[in-house]
């Protein structure tokens, strides 16, 4: 279609920026994983980025000693368009910051700050995966799982428990789902894969070699995979179909902290409560046999 004023084809509306939520966590969480480069471009807008939201990309490719081409891939990194999408993301986070702040553990907190600085990092970790966790994605994930005849459920270590409470969520709602936390038993099982199965992966770090070597060796046989970790580059997510994203920032003193594991049992949470909604009458009907089943387990 033409626009007579134009002379020529009607020009598409640019696409409407919006700000992400925090930029600035996303940033410090996948920090660790980042090049020297990128690094230093983290480094500068962490430590002023009232400073970034007036600048120009070429003014902060001056400043951190990079090009232009590596703050754009700076900001693709970390889930955003581009350097105006950041600039955007980082003027919201400056006029209404989040609610708690992440401290570390201090050698001579006391028990009620221990507490709250506990408390507030758990209450962070869901605000900042549900900014990270998307729709597409879980609801991608609901697809995989919903269609396979067999899901096996992958955790190593904090994440075993994490894998465990999966199974027995899906075994509630009906689906054949079975649960390997035992490296060698993933490493056969997963070798043994067809594509028939799903696999779902959860591993923090995503670097953890026994589930990464497992989700592999899945993969690379056939079936679908599904992977629970935290926001940053990981070596899991090479053989990952769907990734969804926790975002739990550890610290010194609290590395595979509860508030990990709380991001995760909630992104299970709600990708276990979509597969039920999905098919909701079986899930409803199971549900209730298993409650009447483990009622002769009550007094």
């Amino acid at each position: 279609m033409t626009d007579p004023r134009l002379g020529g084809a009607r020009q598409a509306a640019p696409p409407i920026l919006k700000p992400v939520d925090n930029a600035l966590t996303r940033i410090r969480v996948a920090y660790p994983t980042m090049a020297k480069g990128a690094q230093r471009i983290a480094d500068f807008i962490l430590a002023q980025p009232s400073e970034v939201v007036g600048m120009s990309v070429t003014e902060l490719s001056d400043a951190t000693n990079v090009s232009d081409g590596s703050i754009i891939n700076f900001c693709r990194a970390i889930g955003l368009s581009g350097f105006q999408q950041m600039k955007l993301s980082l003027a919201q986070e400056l006029v209404q910051p989040v609610q708690f702040i992440q401290e570390d553990l201090a050698r001579d907190d006391d028990v009620d700050t221990i507490r709250r600085k506990i408390f507030h990092s758990g209450i962070q970790a869901l605000r900042d995966t549900m900014s990270v966790l998307e729709p597409e994605a879980l609801t991608s994930a609901m697809t995989i799982l919903r269609a396979a005849k067999r899901i096996e459920i992958y955790g190593i270590g904090s994440s075993a428990p994490i894998a465990e409470d999966a199974y027995y969520r899906m075994l509630r709602i009906g689906l054949d789902a079975r649960v390997v936390v035992d490296s060698h038993i993933q490493a056969i099982s997963a070798s043994r894969c067809t594509p028939e199965v799903a696999v779902l992966t959860i591993s923090h770090s995503g670097a953890t070699h026994e589930t990464v070597v497992a989700t592999r060796l899945a993969h690379e046989a056939g079936a679908k995979t599904v992977v629970i970790t935290n926001y940053a580059r990981s070596p899991i997510q090479s053989f990952a179909d769907v990734v969804l994203f926790t975002m739990a920032r550890e610290t010194k003193f609290r590395t595979e902290a509860m508030a990990s594991r709380i991001a995760q049992l909630c992104v299970v949470d709600a990708l276990v409560a979509a597969l039920a909604m999905a098919d909701y009458e079986r899930s409803t009907d199971t549900l209730r046999q298993t409650f009447d089943i483990l009622s002769i387990k009550r007094f």
